[in-house]
């Protein structure tokens, strides 16, 4: 280092402490023109706020490397088109991802400033990525979409125009289905049952894919619960919503993520936390029981004081204690699920843990 650098930096050295020393004076003598003086300073020299762009769109990925680049391309294409006048951004959440999906997305985002990518420590599951991704979402609007394509990025454009339209809610409901018939038929007698048993009405054929404003945002992160069922959190919420039909289509590239042993814990998710009725039905069984107990006991009755035999029975005697005893397990089972899902609350868990990201 040279000794002209090294004055100059003991020159700065010196302005700074002076300057320090009289900030201190004038905090002794007027306390609150120093307060206000260091309000200032800190406003001058505090970054700028990142912009607000007019949408967000969330996209959950895990092991979908070969549909980030179709799906980066078709968003951009639609989205260019979409008259966002402050821009869009496009939140990539990489739930613990084992493939090359990490790699080819920080490689569009190097490419394309509007890419922000969020990475999550493990695998944490559809519903909390979703959850981080409208965490980390800025926009005065955010689209969910799930990154297989399944679900059109070019419908984004109209949805936004019902956007502005006035609804703050705009639900895609499917219309058909380009998925196997057993798949297809467990999809339609869920939502048909889930309607029945939920006391919040649930749009039939509605998934997670939606464009949603602003405040609804807000109402959804205000929610503290970590079973999710955010499309039951989604009508819970209220607002204006309006429907968005389409035909979904097959996937674009790669298997589907959610196994058939994910899909039944996001069904039992979506009807414990929107339904007591299955602890109700522990009454209504009981009541059938007795019912059926005590017209039992007035036919053995009548049976040994008309006919003077008490009547036999075992094999009666066998299907009724097992049909009892099965049932019992079953609302021990029913019970059992609504208490593990209150000690899962109670630990109160985040949702997720960020482990890095850019953008």
């Amino acid at each position: 280092m040279s000794v002209d650098s090294e004055r100059g930096r003991t020159g700065a050295a010196e302005r700074i402490e002076a300057a320090v020393a009289e900030l201190l004076r004038l905090a002794a003598r007027h306390p609150d023109e120093a307060r206000g003086a260091l309000e200032r300073l800190a406003a001058a020299v505090r970054p700028d706020p990142p912009p607000v762009p007019d949408l967000s769109v969330v996209l959950p990925v895990f092991n979908e490397e070969e549909n980030v680049r179709e799906l980066h391309r078709r968003l951009t294409e639609s989205l260019g088109t979409a008259g966002l006048a402050a821009g869009y951004e496009l939140v990539f959440v990489d739930d613990g991802s084992s493939d090359r999906s990490v790699a080819l997305l920080e490689e569009l985002g190097r490419d394309d400033r509007s890419v922000r990518l969020i990475r999550l420590s493990r695998n944490f599951g559809h519903q909390a990525a979703i959850t981080a991704g409208i965490d980390h979402a800025r926009g005065r609007a955010v689209a969910l979409l799930d990154a297989d394509l399944q679900d059109p990025p070019e419908l984004l454009g109209d949805m936004l125009a019902r956007w502005r339209d006035g609804a703050d809610v705009v639900y895609a409901v499917r219309t058909k289905r380009k998925e196997s018939w057993l798949k297809r038929t467990a999809y339609h007698a869920f939502y048909r049952s889930f309607r029945w048993l939920s006391n919040t009405a649930i749009p039939l054929d509605s998934g997670d894919f939606c464009l949603m404003d602003r405040r609804v945002v807000d109402e959804l992160r205000r929610l503290g619960e970590r079973n999710r069922f955010l499309r039951g959190l989604r009508s819970w919420v209220g607002f204006t919503q309006v429907a968005f039909p389409y035909e979904r289509d097959a996937r674009f590239g790669g298997e589907p993520k959610y196994t058939w042993r994910a899909l039944v814990g996001l069904a039992l998710d979506g009807i414990l936390s929107f339904s007591a009725v299955p602890l109700r039905l522990a009454t209504v069984l009981g009541m059938v029981v007795l019912a059926v107990g005590i017209v039992y006991l007035a036919y053995s009755l009548s049976f040994y004081f008309f006919v003077g035999v008490a009547p036999q029975g075992w094999t009666s005697l066998i299907v009724l204690l097992l049909l009892l005893g099965g049932g019992q397990l079953v609302l021990l089972g029913t019970i059992g699920e609504y208490i593990a899902r209150i000690y899962d609350e109670t630990k109160r868990r985040p949702n997720y843990v960020v482990m890095g990201g850019r953008g």
